[in-house]
């Protein structure tokens, strides 16, 4: 087993799902085996939607599981690795700061870029500079509230742990997924548009799994909605769900009409500007077959 690098970005033309799928040729068949029951990093490249497209952010933007692969059954040639775990970066690692290569297998030895090391899709990554890349992504800090509330715990139990074993307890992984989902819908409910602040300064909007994490739904902002204790609790009950085009769906069966009140008129969810981070498709369709009441 080993750590790697695999390149994606939204423009790819492979048939990549990067929290369940990750599409390749069989260049990088060997890499990618090497890399089962393993970690990998993520990265975006600067070019995204063609030759000549230089808006890629030129970093690493999440980690997770290779847990096998499998031949594209519609494509020769080209092959699936299954992902699992997956966990987007609170913060996005550039390739490069002043400090030097993230990768140092990305610099040769008169100081300038190997371009073709970095023009391979799929890259060993030595253990050592996986965990750097991994502690300046995520991050093991509580919220200022909940640093307040939690005086007596022993905070720090994280530095004893190894990396991993910390970015994969549940709690670790909980908590960045709630981070990161209020701040990508700026701590307003999807379907009521409230924002609520407690005296405290801590939103009281919940991120929901669109897909649940006991049917492996990612941990994943684009399988999460922010919403309030109520709408919550309307779509965890499946009497609540929503359509690819966000269309706000009432279930027929039980929703009480005070709670109907409650839902923005316009019946659409309001969500986040970046389109990276909207619900994705799958996990709404997943939702509409599985949970649904209609």
């Amino acid at each position: 087993m080993t750590n790697a690098v695999f390149t994606a970005s939204e423009s790819s033309i492979y048939d990549d799902l990067i929290e369940e799928r990750y599409h390749f040729p069989r260049t990088y068949l060997r890499q990618v085996e090497a890399a089962v029951g393993d970690w990998i990093i993520y990265y975006e490249p600067r070019r995204t939607t063609g030759p000549n497209s230089a808006t890629g952010r030129q970093a690493y933007f999440a980690m997770a599981r290779v847990a096998g692969v499998i031949p594209d059954p519609q494509r020769p040639d080209h092959f699936y690795a299954l992902i699992r775990d997956y966990l987007a970066f609170d913060t996005a690692v550039s390739f490069r700061d002043i400090s030097g290569y993230r990768e140092s297998r990305l610099l040769r030895e008169d100081g300038q870029t190997n371009k073709g090391a970095f023009g391979r899709s799929v890259r060993a990554l030595p253990r050592g500079e996986f965990e750097d890349i991994v502690r300046r992504g995520v991050s093991l800090q509580a919220e200022p509230w909940e640093q307040l509330s939690r005086v007596a715990e022993d905070v720090p139990e994280y530095v004893v742990r190894s990396i991993i074993e910390t970015v994969t307890a549940r709690k670790v992984r909980d908590a960045a997924f709630r981070r990161q989902v209020r701040n990508a819908y700026s701590n307003t409910c999807a379907v009521t548009g409230l924002r609520l602040i407690n005296g405290g300064g801590r939103p009281e909007v919940q991120a929901a799994h669109i897909r649940s994490v006991e049917a492996d739904g990612p941990d994943a902002v684009r399988n999460g909605i922010a919403l309030t204790g109520t709408a919550h609790w309307l779509f965890d009950r499946g009497l609540m769900t929503f359509g690819d085009d966000y269309k706000i769906i009432l279930s027929p069966h039980g929703v009480p009409a005070d709670l109907d009140k409650l839902i923005r008129p316009e019946r659409e969810l309001i969500v986040p500007n970046e389109v990276e981070l909207r619900p994705h498709p799958t996990y709404l369709r997943w939702h509409r077959e599985n949970c649904f009441k209609d």
